[in-house]
């Protein structure tokens, strides 16, 4: 009997059609603290880019809205569509993220994870969570000493 050999994958890199991503890449590394690792600018316009934070990364290309392999989507593009970088302190990046005037929601606890959620331009839904011993449904408060 032959061992079959395990797949040759790397990583899972979720790749976002945009509307605009000039608004996006503000949004993820301005507002989310990514970096950008890697770009594709053909005439000097970005089309894509390679976002990074931490050991997590996603791809950002915006949609042609015209001309060939053109997409005009109705509504947000990102509706339904759900990423969750799990961390070690979702609470820190919700204080970050806030302070930075982003509209995110209130951190609750599901799941035995606090859970921070946000919506980026496009509607694509944004989870940051990390592990937590608070009782399950629990609304964060700065009261908690979280």
């Amino acid at each position: 009997m032959t061992a079959e050999a395990k797949p040759n994958v790397k990583q899972a890199v979720p790749f976002f059609s945009v509307s605009n991503i000039n608004a996006s890449v503000r949004f993820y590394v301005d507002g989310l603290g990514f970096e950008m690792i890697h770009k594709w600018e053909p005439d000097g316009k970005l089309r894509w880019c390679w976002l990074q934070c931490g050991d997590a990364a996603l791809m950002l290309q915006e949609f042609r809205k015209e001309g060939r392999d053109s997409w005009v989507p109705e509504g947000k593009v990102g509706e339904g569509v759900s990423i969750v970088f799990m961390c070690e302190d979702a609470l820190t990046i919700y204080r970050r993220i806030k302070n930075r005037g982003i509209e995110v929601s209130n951190p609750f606890v599901g799941n035995g994870m606090w859970v921070v959620t946000l919506n980026d331009p496009d509607g694509f839904s944004i989870c940051f969570e990390s592990d937590t011993d608070v009782p399950e449904g629990t609304e964060f408060s700065e009261d908690l000493n979280q």
